[in-house]
């Protein structure tokens, strides 16, 4: 090889190589534990108006968590955005995600703002949502079930077989529901609601939103979901109603961290901010996701559940979002619960 030849393919390299690091600078890896279709507005979007390439994985709360802690060692993902708050809060104590205070909390509601002061700005509280349960109208009707609105109705021994909800080690919603009916009737009371809940159960879905879909198609009366899911079903016109449970019931905040040891920090910052601003959080009524957003500002569907009206639990986010009572609470569920017979 001439001189001439070999300044020129070193110089080739040389180009290659820079534009290889230009592109993979240029990425953001997301994982999105809210509904398939709102994280794919949202993956899609970002990469719309910035340019940033955006890779998104899609799993519930439960199961983000459990992947962003196999992967401290070694991170792959930059943001996790969506999700129920309490194992974002679990993230932030094990020191799996990272601090940044966004420049848009002056247009966040206080309860965004609390969630991310709990967690020693590690997250964020993106949009909000009461828990309760749907049943498909059709089929109780079938059955010959009266209408439930409470949740000790859920025990009644006519409603065995017809009642699905989440496991709470994968599923966020779940766990809400177990550390809600804890709050509701103390620990021993709401540990034999569960036995007593685990009786009437169909199945244990990984996904939180999985028992209210089974609902719309007729594979089961009722799911035990965040009320926002439940009324995504009816406005698609099956034939689902939404309960706010008598005694009162808990909510989430669906909650935004930054994963420690990102690679592309940068960028997810950039996302991070984007994320909380009033028109993209009111892209969520593209896919008819309910929730009430954080930012002031967003647009809240007319559909969605009034939280004003729910009779809402003093949910202890810092306590139930705790690494260890998260943990105790849910081996105790293995051991005292999901191995019962039904």
């Amino acid at each position: 090889m001439n001189r001439f030849s070999l300044v020129l393919s070193s110089s080739v390299v040389a180009l290659a190589s820079s534009a290889t690091m230009s592109f993979a600078g240029e990425k953001v890896t997301l994982y999105c534990s809210a509904q398939e279709d709102w994280c794919q507005v949202m993956a899609r979007g970002f990469e719309e108006e910035s340019g940033i390439k955006v890779n998104m994985t899609r799993k519930s709360s439960g199961e983000t968590f459990a992947q962003i802690k196999a992967e401290s060692a070694n991170p792959k993902g930059d943001v996790w955005w969506g999700g129920t708050g309490d194992p974002h809060l679990q993230a932030a104590e094990e020191g799996l995600t990272t601090p940044y205070v966004t420049p848009m909390r002056g247009e966040l509601n206080g309860w965004a703002i609390s969630q991310a002061k709990s967690a020693g700005d590690k997250t964020i509280g993106i949009y909000s949502g009461a828990l309760g349960y749907g049943y498909n109208s059709e089929l109780l009707a079938a059955a010959g079930l009266a209408a439930p609105s409470c949740w000790k109705d859920l025990l009644k021994p006519e409603y065995k077989g017809h009642v699905q909800m989440a496991n709470p080690n994968s599923s966020g919603t779940a766990y809400t529901t177990l550390a809600t009916i804890i709050q509701l009737f103390g620990e021993e009371g709401g540990f034999d609601f569960m036995k007593g809940l685990h009786k009437n159960i169909n199945q244990y879905t990984k996904s939180g939103s999985a028992p209210i879909k089974a609902a719309a198609r007729g594979e089961t009366t009722i799911g035990i979901v965040f009320m926002h899911d439940a009324v995504k079903q009816a406005v698609k016109g099956f034939p689902i109603t939404v309960v706010a449970p008598c005694e009162g019931t808990g909510y989430e905040i669906g909650s935004m961290s930054i994963i420690e040891g990102s690679r592309n920090l940068e960028n997810a910052q950039k996302f991070y901010d984007w994320a909380l601003t009033a028109d993209v959080q009111s892209m969520a009524l593209q896919v008819n996701a309910f929730q009430v957003p954080s930012n002031m500002g967003a647009e809240t569907s007319p559909s969605a559940p009034d939280l004003a009206s729910i009779k809402l639990i003093d949910y202890d986010f810092t306590l139930y979002g705790s690494s260890a009572e998260r943990k105790r609470l849910l081996k105790k569920w293995d051991e005292d619960v999901s191995v019962l017979p039904q």
